[in-house]
């Protein structure tokens, strides 16, 4: 998988994410290293999400970790704090900002179940 490819998919993951809900300004950076090595970042500012194939300077935390881990956390099929405590993902700065990538990976989790659940009630009304 080529970088571009990579960046599209994890776009469209982080995306479905909803942070309205979220206050403060988070800004994470992620270094992918091996298959698909590139940088791009994501950031929740006044309750939008942007994700950008760019290095950010501002940033609050650097996450560093293969393409496929990434893409993992991203999909919620691997917990970022247990990816870290088995050294997997490698963390700089702001820890405290950085444990909020859960709160990300949840509310796109929970999207995602609200979406599936008005497909399934469309679904039933179409047959009717």
């Amino acid at each position: 998988m080529t970088y571009q490819e990579f960046f599209e998919k994890v776009k469209e993951t982080f995306l479905d994410a909803d942070a309205s809900g979220i206050e403060e300004h988070l800004a994470y950076q992620f270094n992918i290293t091996g298959e698909a090595e590139g940088i791009f970042y994501v950031e929740v500012k006044e309750g939008k999400l942007y994700v950008e194939p760019y290095e950010y300077y501002d940033r609050d935390a650097i996450f560093t970790a293969p393409a496929e881990l990434l893409m993992k956390i991203a999909e919620g099929k691997q917990d970022p704090l247990l990816a870290y405590t088995l050294k997997k993902l490698k963390v700089e700065g702001d820890l405290g900002k950085a444990l909020k990538l859960k709160d990300l990976i949840a509310s796109r989790k929970k999207a995602e179940k609200v979406k599936e659940k008005e497909e399934k009630k469309a679904g039933k009304t179409k047959r009717r």
